[in-house]
């Protein structure tokens, strides 16, 4: 769903202004509802953190309910934004691969430990009872479409003689959970800022380990 013009019907052309009061609003709300969790958080204060009149917020998402999962939506389409473009980045140059997956998995590290990663994460497990379609949106904007990219970069570098023949998707999940496991307790659930030679750490033993099982020349 596109936060921004979900709710134009098909073909009306939606006022360039109109589409940056709703993503005012739709930030605001994250940061809210981040700060006080669903049921504390207030509609005013979040108008008030958007610099907006109240009934503003309404006119745009119609209620609380609404409002919060378009607000978790946007956060999660921007993480995954964020994301692929640093996947991206891992081509063929005839660089060091070594090198190459040392930059990207620092840079995956850095947005998974930013601060409004970890708001997202929480407020998930927070409210997945309360709100159990934003397990779909989850997956749909996140692990999902960023393993689909990183398992399309792998098979790419496996072609070019890189990496060993190998399951693409299975090694991008592999890869992923080499970064991203050590950072809840690293990071405390996100109450401890992680400095980046310790990101970059990370990253390296997670890289090493990775060649070791797909390194080229492997079986």
């Amino acid at each position: 769903m596109n936060t921004a013009t979900s709710s134009a019907a098909p073909g009306q052309h939606v006022p360039r202004g109109r589409i940056d009061k709703r993503q005012a609003i739709l930030d605001a709300a994250f940061t809210v509802f981040a700060r006080h969790g669903f049921a504390l958080a207030c509609v005013q204060e979040i108008a008030t953190e958007a610099g907006v009149a109240k009934p503003t917020v309404y006119n745009h998402l119609h209620d609380k309910e609404t409002l919060f999962r378009h607000a978790m939506e946007a956060a999660a389409n921007r993480a995954m934004a964020e994301n692929l473009a640093v996947v991206d980045q891992l081509t063929d140059h005839g660089a060091d691969v070594r090198a190459a997956l040392d930059e990207v998995g620092y840079q995956l590290l850095q947005r998974h430990c930013d601060d409004r990663s970890w708001a997202l994460r929480r407020l998930l497990n927070a409210e997945v009872n309360r709100f159990p379609d934003l397990i779909d949106i989850a997956h749909a904007t996140g692990a999902n479409r960023i393993t689909q990219a990183l398992a399309d970069r792998v098979a790419r570098l496996t072609l070019a003689g890189h990496l060993a023949a190998t399951e693409p998707v299975e090694a991008a999940e592999q890869f992923l959970a080499l970064l991203t496991g050590p950072m809840e307790s690293r990071a405390r659930l996100g109450t401890r800022p992680v400095p980046d030679r310790e990101l970059r750490a990370v990253a390296r033993a997670a890289v090493r380990t990775f060649l070791r099982a797909y390194g080229e020349g492997r079986a």
